[in-house]
């Protein structure tokens, strides 16, 4: 993924959350990535006091991102 396109398309206040995320963009075949300043994942306040951890996507992919990610959801068998 090239650097030059990205564009932050949610911040979460937890590495699970932001993983989660990233999960349902990669099952959507939406490429991501997660960024955040923890230095290293040794000091993840440092995320929490900051941005928090952001999900980064292609541009050309926000939109189709914003929709996975706020799609309500639903339970199972329905």
């Amino acid at each position: 993924m090239s650097d030059t396109d990205l564009i932050v398309v949610h911040s979460f206040f937890s590495r699970a959350e932001a993983d989660v995320a990233k999960s349902a963009l990669d099952a959507a075949g939406i490429e991501a990535i997660v960024e955040a300043d923890s230095a290293g994942g040794m000091r993840p306040a440092l995320a929490w006091a900051g941005v928090g951890f952001r999900v980064f996507v292609r541009a050309d992919d926000a939109q189709a991102a914003r929709d996975v990610l706020d799609l309500p959801a639903k339970p199972a068998g329905h």
